[in-house]
């Protein structure tokens, strides 16, 4: 890793985490897309974790990313079968008519 500047590597992380918030930020309709934000969030963080771990010479850094990658997995998983199965009922996962229901 000594042939690549670490600020090249931090602002790349960057622009993975704004990409998220702007996803976040602008799709506000489809909840599909906002989860995709929500792992890219999640992505960055995790690879500014195995960054700093490298560069620290340390393990824990790559420990903590292990035990988030297995909740964010499982989180996906548990979120996506909840959607299908309200697509399967409701026929539409627009947040407006998520939001309006009552039942």
């Amino acid at each position: 890793m000594s042939f690549l500047n670490i600020s090249y590597l931090l602002i790349l992380i960057l622009l993975i985490f704004l990409s998220g918030i702007i996803g976040l930020v602008l799709n506000r309709k489809n909840i599909l897309i906002i989860i995709i934000s929500i792992e890219l969030i999640l992505l960055s963080i995790n690879f500014n974790f195995i960054l700093f771990s490298l560069y620290l010479d340390d393990i824990i850094g790559q420990i903590f990313v292990m035990f988030i990658l297995c909740i964010a997995a499982a989180e996906s998983a548990i979120g996506l079968s909840i959607l299908t199965a309200y697509h399967k009922i409701r026929s539409t996962i627009l947040i407006e008519k998520i939001k309006t229901l009552k039942s």
